[in-house]
């Protein structure tokens, strides 16, 4: 199943393909104030729906998502791309990473999770609460509970609107998918089982890993935690930012993006060469 996307910019000769990998709060919309920014700038940017989210149908069966990526990727002849992931999409990104190693030229992770993380109490809780309003049929308590918990005090009401309505589009795809495939249970849901751990010392690219001092712990830890585990990554903390910075301030780490890209991509090492085109 090939994964809604668009593609925006066109870089000269020898610039940068950025791949975009949106958080499970939102879909690809989450980057409409950025792609302008980086398209500005000379990269040409790719940005896509995982399955379940946006335009692109829950899937019938198991699937990987870091494959989807890589197949649409390979769909559209881009072979060298930096890698911008959001929450999950970070997570994404670090499988892409780790198993590309001579494809991925750069890596953004903006409050990422990790494949291997360990949930703590915060992020158990919100687990516990979230399952409790779906248990009981309440979707729009479950999207309050994913507004209130995922943005921090820089957001406004727009931010919050929009990223309301992304979530409230996800859960009712995904519902409905559910309701649909019962009783034969959530297949249709699931991701491929027994997927390979990750070593993530493998990853060769520049890596920046952003965490928002608002956020939850699990996730300030673990981009704490990823210049231990990432050669050569480096940490940085908003002390502004909850858990969609992106988001939050957007010309703010557009600025951010741009320039970690101008310095971990020397000119003509990055591009894919030709136009593309998508939908």
């Amino acid at each position: 199943m090939p994964l809604s996307h668009d593609l925006s910019g066109r870089s000269p000769a020898g610039g940068t393909d950025v791949v975009l990998l949106h958080s499970s709060v939102c879909d690809r919309r989450m980057w409409d104030p950025l792609v302008p920014v980086l398209a500005d700038a000379g990269h040409r940017v790719v940005r896509c729906d995982f399955r379940g989210f946006g335009g692109t149908p829950v899937a019938e069966g198991p699937y990987d998502d870091a494959a989807d990526v890589e197949a649409l990727l390979d769909r559209l002849g881009v072979e060298r791309f930096a890698l911008v992931g959001a929450s999950y999409g970070g997570q994404v990104a670090l499988r892409i990473a780790a198993r590309r190693r001579d494809a991925v030229t750069a890596l953004v992770l903006l409050c990422s999770a990790a494949p291997d993380h360990e949930p703590g109490p915060e992020l158990l809780a919100f687990d516990a609460r979230e399952e409790a309003l779906f248990a009981a049929g309440d979707l729009a308590g479950a999207v309050e509970l994913n507004v209130a918990t995922w943005l921090g005090p820089e957001a406004d009401d727009g931010v919050r609107a929009r990223v309301r309505d992304m979530q409230r589009h996800a859960f009712e795809v995904q519902s409905a998918a559910a309701e649909e495939h019962a009783p034969d249970g959530p297949a249709a849901e699931e991701h491929a089982p027994d997927e390979p751990e990750v070593d993530l010392s493998r990853i060769g690219a520049p890596c920046l890993a952003v965490s928002g001092a608002h956020d939850l712990a699990d996730f300030r830890e673990i981009a704490r935690s990823m210049p231990e585990r990432v050669p050569g990554a480096r940490h940085v903390e908003l002390p502004w930012a909850g858990h969609l910075p992106s988001l939050e301030r957007p010309a703010e780490v557009g600025a951010l993006l741009t320039d970690f890209l101008r310095v971990a991509v020397p000119e003509g090492r990055g591009g894919s060469g030709g136009a593309m085109t998508g939908r």
